[in-house]
């Protein structure tokens, strides 16, 4: 007789009464995006999967009663910079079960994938970056790891180094395209580009490069140019002349004030048939390090801001001309006052714009709170308390749509973002009338209220509200198997 396959075993155990499930999820509301289920259901997990999804009850050795609560597959974060142990344990506290450093990316892919085994309690993931890259081809003296740790060494290379402001010459374009081509070697999730970091990468750099992940079928994740339209439209003429699949990182920085035109130009992009994909976060202040390219000269037009919208991270006072120059030759991070909260929720609300936090690494409890109140911002002050979208709709940009945007390149996000028999069990739980932001930029690590239960690979990390500090079944997701 022909042996059946692994999920079918896995689904007909599952239908028995008799079987005992490792944890049981019961009496939830059951919402899952992938297929529209909205349903009081039962789930099992076993073996790190989920096992069986029941209208009637399941045994298992352990059981949560999730009655009166939504239980959704565990979100996922495609553009979070801090990877520490502590950062995504305050991104598990909003409910992200994967957070991927898409944007910036890192390098050398399997040096960092190695440094963070053992050590995440949430899923963890990068593509191969092109601004380390890129520093690396001109500065081979320093060796660049994660972005923000690169970022946070610019200053060490004086006030114009040449990785961000230099053309690169033949012999530095073949030093950052065989860096790309080992990164996804070792199984980087796609290309990360931070233009506006970079500025002296020409139009022909990058499409060059687009073109290396193009004959990959690796997805490029990029932070534009500079902000507006222009460079956006830049962004998505490369992308055609390469044939990469496309997502460009924070449109509500990313587009500012151009945001109605910015998404008809993505929509029209799409209805052409382009691979093209972006992201939101629910603020309307960015951050980012004071000593990188992006406060060249003309940074005031660029941003469309000026000094006092400006905060020292390490203090939290607004700026001058004075301290802005102290604090650009010190190096540091700051957070600058930028977007409309009108920009910002017409990319909320807009069909297939997913929620991603690009939440920056927190040093000595300060930083942005995007980084530990995203997706319960969402969830409750965008979603429930504003009405700006459905509930449905806005899991479904924090879960298949982040999924589906990666599945072609990392097959093993097919079995992510969903509520399914043989899915991993990377599952959120929340109370839908409680679920609130409670991160401020005074306080920016304080927890998201109303998330109960967070599961990642079958093992809770968020039980009953509390963080679970031991627990690091986070695992790496690459491209390759």
């Amino acid at each position: 007789m022909k042996a059946l396959p692994h999920l079918l075993v896995t689904a007909l155990l599952a239908a028995s009464s008799s079987f005992a499930h490792d944890l049981v999820i019961a009496n939830g509301r059951v919402m899952d995006p992938a297929t529209n289920l909205d349903a009081v259901r039962h789930i099992g997990i076993t073996g790190g999967k989920i096992s069986a999804i029941s209208e009637t009850p399941l045994t298992g050795e352990k059981a949560v009663d999730a009655a009166g609560l939504v239980v959704a597959p565990g979100f996922i974060d495609l553009h979070a910079h801090g990877q520490t142990t502590s950062d995504l344990q305050i991104k598990a506290q909003d409910g992200v079960t994967t957070a991927l450093e898409l944007e910036g990316g890192v390098y050398p892919v399997a040096s960092w994938y190695a440094s963070r085994e053992g050590k995440a309690p949430i899923h963890y993931g990068a593509t191969v970056g092109h601004i380390t890259v890129r520093f690396a081809a001109f500065h081979p003296e320093m060796r660049l790891g994660q972005w923000g740790g690169g970022r946070s060494r610019l200053a060490q290379l004086g006030p114009n180094p040449a990785g961000a402001n230099k053309v690169a010459s033949e012999a530095e374009m073949q030093s950052m395209s065989a860096a790309i081509r080992e990164g996804l070697d070792d199984g980087a999730l796609g290309v990360g580009f931070g233009i506006n970091y970079t500025p002296a990468a020409t139009t022909e750099e990058i499409e060059a490069l687009f073109r290396i992940a193009a004959e990959r079928k690796a997805p490029v994740f990029v932070h534009t140019r500079a902000f507006g339209i222009a460079p956006i439209r830049e962004a998505i003429e490369a992308a055609k002349k390469s044939g990469v699949s496309l997502h460009i990182v924070h449109i509500g920085s990313s587009a500012i004030g151009d945001m109605p035109e910015v998404l008809r130009l993505i929509d029209e992009s799409r209805a052409a048939g382009m691979d093209l994909t972006t992201e939101v976060y629910p603020y309307t202040a960015a951050s980012t390090m004071l000593e990188s390219a992006m406060f060249n000269p003309g940074w005031q037009d660029n941003l469309r801001i000026t000094y006092g919208d400006i905060t020292w991270v390490a203090t939290g006072e607004r700026l001058t001309k004075e301290t802005f120059e102290q604090y650009r030759k010190q190096g540091g991070w700051v957070i600058m006052h930028m977007m409309k909260d009108a920009n910002v929720e017409k990319a909320i609300a807009h069909p297939g714009v997913m929620i991603a936090s690009d939440g920056v690494p927190f040093v000595d409890g300060r930083g942005h709170p995007r980084g530990a109140g995203t997706y319960a911002r969402v969830l409750g002050h965008y979603c429930r308390d504003k009405k700006l979208l459905p509930l449905m709709d806005a899991l479904a940009k924090m879960t298949i749509l982040p999924a589906r945007r990666l599945e072609g390149h990392v097959p093993m996000m097919k079995n992510k973002g969903r509520i399914a028999v043989g899915a991993d069990a990377d599952i959120t739980v929340f109370d839908a009338a409680k679920i609130i932001d409670r991160a401020t930029f005074e306080a920016p690590t304080t927890p998201s209220a109303g998330v109960s239960q967070v599961i990642v690979g079958g093992v809770f990390v968020v039980r009953d509200g509390e963080l679970v500090k031991d627990a690091l079944p986070g695992r790496a997701v690459r491209s390759t198997p």
